[in-house]
């Protein structure tokens, strides 16, 4: 079974003032899809987001979702933190989520993510709302698999 995990990068949800919504969410899409889902880390914005990225890399999951900071905000970091550890970037599926979102609210075009492989890991930077997160996995769910399967040297459907 192919491991996934996820970062939720929150200073209010981290400091516990609310929460998360996201987490859950996206933890019970990758079950739907057989992940083996390892507890999500909630990080406050920032540095802490590339130090769980770092410790869950170390795991080799197949797939890592991260949600928030992807914004404007001093503090919305996540892509900073992100684009260091990828080897190879997949400009497209950001392409994908972000039209995806831009059809629903024009604020979508205001995320900053990442989407692309560290070593054998997809990492994907989603939103930080559940919209936002909703409108990112259903741009995932075909894809998802087919990520999986050529990045173990599968090309098979």
């Amino acid at each position: 079974m192919r491991r996934a995990g996820i970062v939720i990068a929150s200073t209010r949800a981290a400091t516990g003032v609310y929460e998360d919504r996201t987490g859950p969410v996206i933890a019970d899409w990758l079950a739907e899809h057989g992940f083996d889902v390892v507890p999500a880390a909630v990080v406050p914005d920032g540095p802490s987001v590339g130090a769980a990225l770092r410790a869950l890399l170390a795991l080799e999951p197949a797939v890592i979702v991260t949600s928030g900071g992807t914004g404007l905000s001093p503090t919305d970091l996540t892509p900073e933190e992100t684009r260091p550890l990828l080897d190879r970037e997949v400009p497209g599926i950001m392409e994908a989520i972000r039209a995806a979102g831009a059809a629903k609210t024009p604020l979508a075009a205001l995320s900053r993510g990442h989407a692309g492989l560290a070593g054998n890991t997809f990492v994907v930077n989603l939103p930080g709302s559940p919209s936002g997160v909703m409108d990112g996995l259903s741009v995932l769910d075909p894809l998802v698999g087919h990520v999986c399967d050529q990045v173990e040297g599968r090309y098979g459907h």
